[in-house]
This record gives C-alpha cells, structure tokens and sequence, in this order.
C-alpha cells in the first residue's frame, strides 16, 4: 500500500475513534482539513524535487515567480511577504539568497524613494523560463484521472474555502 494511503486509513480510523468519544467532533470537516494539510505538504515536496537541481527552495521559487508574473517585474517586500505567507525575516533572507545569485534587484520606487522595490532581474527570468516547462509533467501527473469538469469543481471549492477562511482570520484580527 503507498504510504499517503497508509497515512490517510489510519487518518480515518483515528478520526472515526475520535468522534465516537467525541460525537459533537466536526468528523468530516476535521478529516477534510487533515487531507489538505497532509496533501500540502506532499505537493511541496514534489515541487521541491523538482527546485533542487537550480538550488531553489519553495520561497525563493514562488518570490520568482511572483515577479515574474507580474506585468513589470517589480514588487515590494511587504506584498511579497504576504503573498508568500513569509515574515519580513524570512523574506529579506529570501532576498539577499536571490540577490546574491543575481536573480533580483533591490532598489528604491519610481515614485517614493523612500520605497523599497524588488525587480526580477534578465537572469532571474532566464531562470523561470528554464525550470517552468521541466515542471509541467509532474504537475500534470498530480491531477492524471482527474476531469476538467473535476479540477473546475475542486478550484471553486477551494476558492469557496479560501473565503471562508478570510472571514475566520477577520473575525480573529478585528
């Protein structure tokens, strides 16, 4: 048996014990948030695979491609760090690694000179480009069997959850 199968049937049994104890336990809400978690965490690792080889991690990767998605190639520490889900530690971490490779600039805004901005850099986009397309089958690979109509239906309830989970961090952070 694979092990995230292994993992997931203990999961269930666990749970089920659980809520026999328990029975106001949200069972089949707490088994939904233990499958993401634990699916989470296995995607990351597929994708880190595939980042070694360029000797990238998941933050500095998703740093790059952030800058590389947007239309000028330049974000700010603070969006970063909230797009990342990184503390301002750790994203200027992130940034000296990638500066030091040469894969982004630091400079001040158009604007504001008192703004900071970062710039992906003409070798950090060379860099995307070349790891992006390697990536493709394994990421395709992760949803083999799954439908259009499957994935369509999995993004709107994930989008539906991501809202939900707004709500439960606004009402946390008044």
């Amino acid at each position: 048996m694979d092990r995230l199968k292994q993992c997931i049937a203990m999961m269930d049994e666990g749970i089920g014990r659980v809520s026999g104890i328990i029975p106001q336990m949200p069972a089949d809400e707490a088994r939904l948030c233990r499958l993401m978690l634990m699916l989470g965490q296995d995607i990351e690792e597929e994708l880190e695979s595939e980042l070694k080889p360029n000797k990238l991690n998941h933050s500095e990767f998703l740093t790059l491609m952030i800058l590389y998605s947007r239309p000028d190639g330049i974000s700010t520490p603070g969006e970063l760090c909230e797009y990342t889900n990184q503390g301002a530690t750790n994203m200027t971490r992130i940034g000296n690694a990638l500066v030091k490779r040469g894969l982004i600039s630091r400079g001040s805004g158009a604007s504001d000179r008192r703004k900071v901005v970062i710039r992906i850099s003409a070798a950090g986009r060379r860099m995307v480009q070349k790891m992006l397309p390697p990536m493709f089958p394994r990421l395709a690979n992760m949803f083999a069997g799954f439908s259009a109509t499957d994935k369509r239906q999995l993004d709107r309830l994930l989008r539906k959850l991501a809202g939900n989970l707004d709500q439960l961090g606004e009402s946390r952070h008044p």
